[in-house]
């Protein structure tokens, strides 16, 4: 939300630049005694001159130019002078991504770019990337018949890239251990119950508006399911669940041979839309698919929608350095004078302008 600015309220960091605003004040008095003498001049010619056609003059002649280049010079003046003001902003509370991610074998299947699991570390990277840091929070916690945390309800970035770096190549379920061959959605919504229980134990109530961003391939739907869904629905928490994967699908990989148990016939792993499609239905939320839209499009619609879910925090006040908008000014003065260079010594000053300009930016922003 744009910021409002009191103007009554402006001061100046360094004013003891501002008497250098006698010099362009001069100037302008100067200029408008050269454009009144431009206009009697060409009022003169107009009545003492005849000519078969009638003669045109520009209502400034050369001096629009000289015009900008004095206005110029008393913003850069004033952007010296560092002033700021009083601005009140709409403060409203973040949000808390709490994301399930599916850490089970059928996500080492190969139907996507890389795997299905190498994928979702792709869009929760690009979610760290789309959120603010501020207020706004996430945590994750990997499912597949058990369920693990791995960062709590965090504002560090760190945090989360670390575990994504770490999590990039593989699931941490192994192949080989028979937790991993199962996907226990309803244990992964409890456990994203749990960390945000744990943060209001230890943080107090948040007013951040919460989410449960679910990556799967999907599951079939249960009791059991349903009734995690409806505690998250209880603390009004709506499920978003992401599908990644394709109908084609493919083989999960096999794990490591094992001479003390018999040999398994390879498994065939398709994305379960239907399924995914229910648990967002069921949780208030919404579906969505890898490689169907934009991983941008997504995460930029289950922000936007928990975001407008977000309370109310008050009006914040502060103050805000106005000597940017000042430094705009004055290069956009000095580009409109520009149009109206006739001669190579008007050229020349507007490079020196220019070079004025930049060394003020230089000063102003270190």
């Amino acid at each position: 939300m744009i910021p409002k600015v009191d103007w009554a309220t402006v001061r100046f960091d360094e004013p003891q630049y501002l008497w250098l605003l006698a010099a362009p004040a001069l100037l302008l008095a100067l200029w408008f005694w050269q454009a009144a003498r431009h206009r009697g001049d060409a009022r003169r010619f107009s009545h003492r001159r005849t000519l078969p056609v009638r003669e045109r003059f520009q209502f400034f002649g050369g001096l629009l130019f000289w015009l900008c280049l004095i206005l110029a010079s008393a913003s850069v003046i004033l952007a010296l002078s560092r002033p700021q003001a009083r601005v009140s902003l709409v403060r409203t509370a973040g949000i808390d991504l709490v994301i399930l991610q599916d850490g089970s074998t059928s996500m080492r299947v190969s139907d996507v770019r890389g795997n299905r699991w190498q994928r979702a570390m792709q869009f929760l990277r690009q979610i760290g990337e789309s959120i603010q840091w501020k207020n706004d929070r996430i945590a994750m916690a990997l499912f597949a018949r058990i369920a693990t945390p791995q960062v709590r309800l965090t504002k560090d970035p760190n945090t989360y890239f670390f575990f994504l770096d770490h999590l990039s190549e593989d699931s941490p379920f192994r192949l080989e251990d028979d937790t991993s061959w199962d996907t226990n959605t309803e244990l992964g919504i409890y456990w994203g119950l749990k960390l945000v229980d744990r943060d209001e134990q230890i943080h107090g109530k948040s007013p951040n508006a919460k989410a449960f961003i679910l990556i799967s391939d999907g599951q079939t739907w249960s009791g059991e399911v349903e009734k995690s869904i409806l505690l998250a629905k209880a603390k009004g928490i709506p499920i978003y669940a992401i599908g990644v994967g394709t109908s084609n699908g493919g083989f999960i990989p096999e794990p490591p041979p094992n001479p003390q148990t018999p040999p398994q016939q390879p498994v065939y792993s398709v994305l379960d839309r239907a399924s995914l499609s229910v648990i967002a239905t069921a949780g208030g939320g919404k579906y969505y698919e890898l490689d169907r839209e934009t991983d941008r499009e997504i995460i930029n619609d289950i922000i936007d929608a928990t975001r407008r879910r977000a309370g109310y925090q008050g009006i914040e006040e502060g103050l805000e350095p106005l000597y940017w908008r000042l430094l705009i000014l004055a290069a956009a003065l000095i580009s409109i004078g520009a149009l109206f260079l006739h001669e190579r010594t008007e050229l020349a000053l507007q490079v020196v302008g220019a070079t004025i300009v930049l060394f003020v930016v230089t000063s102003l922003t270190t």
